[in-house]
């Protein structure tokens, strides 16, 4: 009769194992790598730089979202096409827009976030200088009390 507890847990232990593990190997990527390694490169470089749709805050090689892995399989189709690396982005930013790119280009829909830091910095520090200056008066007006209360005002 104590065996039947054991054999119990074992059971719940190795279902539990099993479901732990399940969830391991769907992460795996199975695509294989290119037979050229040159071309494997590219790829790799490629799926790093487009923007995975669903997930946003990841690069296609980095998502194990369904939408990722058949972008993996575009890039991938694509490459072994022929296509440059220019030729593949184009195609993806035709696609899906600007946005699948970490690194959008340069365009007048775009120029705003590569120019927003330098002008936010640049109102910062005339911010920055103006308070400076206003506390460096404050200062000198308060000596200028100061000196009037303990009667060494030069005046």
């Amino acid at each position: 009769m104590q065996t039947q507890p054991h054999s119990r847990l074992r059971r719940l232990s190795l279902g539990a194992l099993l479901l732990m593990l399940a969830g391991v190997s769907h992460a795996i990527d199975p695509t294989p790598p290119l037979a050229d390694a040159a071309l494997q490169a590219r790829y790799e470089a490629i799926t790093h730089e487009l923007r995975c749709m669903q997930c946003q805050n990841q690069s296609i090689a980095d998502s194990q979202v369904g939408l990722a892995a058949d972008l993996r399989r575009e890039v991938r189709t694509l490459l072994v096409e022929g296509k440059s690396d220019a030729d593949i982005r184009d195609h993806m930013v035709a696609r899906y827009g600007d946005f699948i790119l970490f690194r959008p280009r340069m365009n007048a829909r775009t120029a705003w976030l590569w120019l927003a830091p330098f002008v936010l910095l640049a109102i910062g520090a005339v911010v920055a200088v103006r308070v400076l200056r206003k506390r460096a008066q404050l200062v000198d007006a308060d000596a200028q009390v100061i000196d009037r209360f303990d009667g060494t005002d030069d005046t």
